[in-house]
């Protein structure tokens, strides 16, 4: 765990370390993404945010390489990166999947470790953190959505990857593991690792993240701090809005 001198340096790169640029997916006539285009810098918490339907899911299936783009890549610099470039950089953490279900949890965690060879010696911390001691014997079929959640996020925390896509990582959880959840995904920042988070709750999400993208209808409606798109939504409509809630409602 980063001590509280580290957590509280600047953590945050100022240059992106990714650029994301206008990708595009098409299902036979329909138009799930297009030109979707935001940056991804080290070291922050960026949220993907926007209703069920938006395109959260595809776009994050795109960037980990489950689904080929029609168009648009991956950027680091002026260079657009490799499928085995975007691997090495990016670990994708899908919704609601279960991973060789009859093995136990501690078997989930050690085999992603030595798959990836990610930061074993963290282990102990994260299930700690994410509250596992008791089901690490537990195969992961038999947890609930909760539980299985939790479990899949240690996973995804022991990849060596320097950017997490993780898709809805809050759902299934009650409060105080939200709470606890989200202190751990920035704990883990202040490493350098960018944490990448779609969620559908708007307003849950301005207490969790540092940046947003605004996804609306697979096109992407905003990008910024909270109050970088509070100026853009006031100045759009000519009231200040009070929430994130309707500062998505005032870009889309």
């Amino acid at each position: 765990m980063p001590t509280a001198a580290a957590l509280s340096q600047p953590r945050i790169s100022r240059e992106p370390f990714l650029h994301i640029r206008d990708v595009t997916k098409h299902y036979a006539r329909v138009t799930a993404l297009s030109g979707v285009s935001f940056s991804i810098h080290a070291g922050e918490v960026l949220g993907l945010i926007g209703p069920n339907g938006s395109g959260k899911t595809t776009l994050f299936e795109c960037l980990g390489g489950v689904l080929p783009m029609d168009d648009g890549g991956i950027e680091r610099g002026a260079r657009r990166l490799t499928s085995n470039e975007r691997a090495e950089l990016l670990f994708y953490l899908p919704d609601a999947i279960a991973p060789w279900p009859a093995q136990r949890v501690d078997w989930l965690l050690d085999y992603v470790g030595g798959l990836f060879g990610g930061p074993v010696d963290r282990r102990a911390e994260v299930v700690r953190e994410l509250g596992l001691d008791s089901l690490l014997e537990a195969p992961l079929g038999s947890l609930s959505k909760g539980q299985r959640k939790r479990a899949l996020l240690a996973m995804g925390l022991l990849t060596p990857q320097p950017v997490l896509l993780s898709d809805e990582p809050f759902d299934g959880l009650d409060l105080r593991q939200s709470r606890d959840v989200a202190r751990l995904l920035r704990s883990e920042t202040a490493t350098g690792r960018a944490i990448v988070l779609s969620i559908h709750q708007i307003s849950d999400a301005a207490r969790v993240f540092d940046r947003f993208v605004l996804l609306s209808n697979g096109r992407v409606c905003g990008e910024g701090t909270f109050q970088e798109l509070t100026a853009v939504a006031e100045a759009r409509s000519g009231e200040r809005p009070a929430n994130l809630d309707e500062v998505f409602l005032a870009l889309t």
